[in-house]
């Protein structure tokens, strides 16, 4: 699980909704996008592969350093680390940019396809996670309200991957680097904040107390 995964399970499990935890703070934010922000940028500029490649490598190991100086957690930018290797290694193996965006294209048919069989087999995920983060174990698939909720949110998570590959499959196939690498950042950490805040409002008061009432008036 990546720490935005994470980020976004104890969300779920969470009394309160943040918009600001949700994309990791401004940091994470600014950490998560500029990597893929000066890629398009150096392919715009100058094109071909190495360019970006490298330039974007470069924007990450400066983050992860300066976490490392700082003494500040470096979990959210070593995650952004691993992604960007694991694109540039790609890209420079194929000797095309836009292949620079082809792992997370299939990371995300992966997790569609993850999302979608548990809601298949009546274990939907965001229902796990909650659970997991609220103490209910496994309590709420004997509540059939509860657990169309929870199928609910990850039918919710599912259509947030799926809407990346419906947007940028036919982008990487029509070789619209730029544009893809656009669709990318806005589809990122923006998209999936916004998906997690759904989520919860359709999960985020399972399992709690009810507010107490006040009592009716004297008459």
């Amino acid at each position: 699980m990546t720490e935005g995964e994470a980020r976004g399970a104890r969300l779920l499990g969470g009394e309160d909704f943040s918009f600001a935890a949700a994309i990791g703070g401004w940091r994470g934010f600014v950490e998560s996008i500029v990597p893929g922000f000066v890629f398009v940028v150096a392919y715009i500029t100058v094109g071909g592969f190495r360019v970006p490649v490298i330039a974007s490598v470069a924007v990450v190991v400066v983050m992860v350093v300066a976490r490392l100086v700082q003494r500040t957690p470096v979990t959210q930018a070593l995650s952004g680390f691993f992604g960007v290797a694991l694109g540039a290694v790609w890209a420079w193996r194929a000797g095309e940019a836009g292949d620079y965006f082809l792992p997370g294209l299939w990371i995300n048919a992966a997790y569609g396809v993850g999302v979608f069989v548990s809601m298949l087999v009546g274990w939907p995920i965001v229902g796990i996670a909650v659970g997991l983060f609220r103490g209910m174990g496994t309590s709420w698939r004997e509540d059939r309200t509860i657990k169309r909720r929870m199928q609910a949110a990850s039918g919710v998570l599912a259509a947030t991957f799926a809407l990346r590959l419906v947007v940028q499959v036919p982008l990487y196939l029509a070789g619209s680097v730029a544009a893809l690498g656009t669709a990318k950042l806005a589809m990122g950490v923006p998209l999936f904040a916004l998906s997690l805040w759904v989520m919860w409002l359709l999960v985020g008061s399972v399992g709690r107390p009810l507010a107490p009432q006040d009592p009716p008036p004297p008459t």
